[in-house]
């Protein structure tokens, strides 16, 4: 599992800051995390997490020999690019939250500052679920670069220090200016690798759905861009799930009158529990469905689990 975790699990160590700091790269979009999640165990997850802590330590005691002066927090540059919905994954979510936590309890002041860089706008939703993580003092030390991120970086990091692809000088002796010898950009997981088809999950709510009828779930949301997220699982035989949009909460509207924005399909819960998420650009009640209107003879009983992610406030650095 660990070989595993060194091939798909982004990020690496590359460089230093203008003032001798190591700097850790974290590269968000290409990183999997239900494949991670369904492949390896927590425990490795939080394992692997712990060396890459241990590593950055040890290059933190070097530079202080080498430059005579006490080198003891890392730069961190976070790569947000092609950051959607399947990051918002909730068992990876709370994984990485116990990682978080356990920075916080053991390196403290290990953190100098953290660049965030090519932030689209499920960043907010995407901060505010981890937040929470971290102490008052590392919040502050996030902070969300806009379109002049290369600009910004030159002034911590000498070109010669920073990949070609970040805006710097720094190739492999291949010539890659992603210099992936030293940052793992990660990518898909095959499946043929996952050790368990579920990740248990305790749902909140619970409802039997009668022969031929349907049960609909209403949220309203008065702010843009925030985010839904569920999992559900149905007890026997699949069912049918879709998301609407309506003006008004509290009215019952059939689906064929609401605006469908996920359009509704059967799915195999009692074999494998579904999750999903999806954004929402603009305010109103959205309704999910549970669809049982297709069995002539079978109820239904579906455990389901909704969340609604609202976008955070962070730190935006000069635009």
């Amino acid at each position: 599992p660990l070989r595993l975790l060194y091939k798909y699990l982004s990020g690496g160590m590359c460089g230093h800051d203008r003032e001798g700091s190591p700097i850790w790269y974290d590269v968000i979009g290409p990183l999997d995390p239900k494949g991670l999640m369904h492949s390896v165990s927590k425990q490795d997850l939080v394992k692997s997490k712990v060396r890459d802590c241990e590593i950055l330590q040890k290059e933190c005691d070097l530079q202080s020999e080498r430059l005579g002066r006490n080198i003891e927090a890392i730069t961190m540059v976070y790569d947000c690019e092609g950051l959607g919905m399947k990051h918002l994954y909730k068992p990876a979510i709370e994984t990485y939250g116990e990682v978080l936590t356990m920075f916080e309890d053991n390196y403290p002041e290990g953190l100098k500052r953290l660049f965030v860089i090519k932030a689209p706008k499920l960043f907010p939703v995407a901060y505010n679920l981890v937040k929470h993580f971290l102490s008052e003092d590392t919040r502050r030390k996030v902070i969300v670069l806009g379109s002049n991120w290369q600009e910004v970086l030159q002034k911590y990091i000498d070109p010669e220090e920073l990949p070609a692809y970040y805006g710097g000088k720094l190739t492999d002796p291949d010539g890659d200016p992603r210099c992936r010898t030293r940052i793992t950009f990660g990518s898909e997981i095959p499946k043929t690798y996952y050790v368990r088809d579920s990740i248990k999950v305790d749902y909140d709510q619970c409802v039997t759905i009668g022969r031929g009828s349907s049960h609909q779930v209403e949220y309203e949301l008065l702010a843009p861009n925030c985010a839904l997220r569920w999992q559900f699982t149905c007890d026997g035989a699949d069912i049918g799930f879709g998301v609407y949009m309506k003006k008004k909460i509290g009215e019952w509207m059939k689906a064929s009158e609401m605006k469908e924005v996920v359009p509704n399909q059967r799915y195999n819960a009692h074999l494998v529990p579904e999750d999903g998420s999806l954004t929402c650009p603009e305010p109103g009640v959205y309704v999910l469905r549970f669809d049982n209107t297709y069995s002539i003879f079978q109820s239904k009983t579906v455990s389901f689990t909704v969340e609604v992610l609202l976008p955070s406030q962070v730190n935006q650095s000069e635009r």
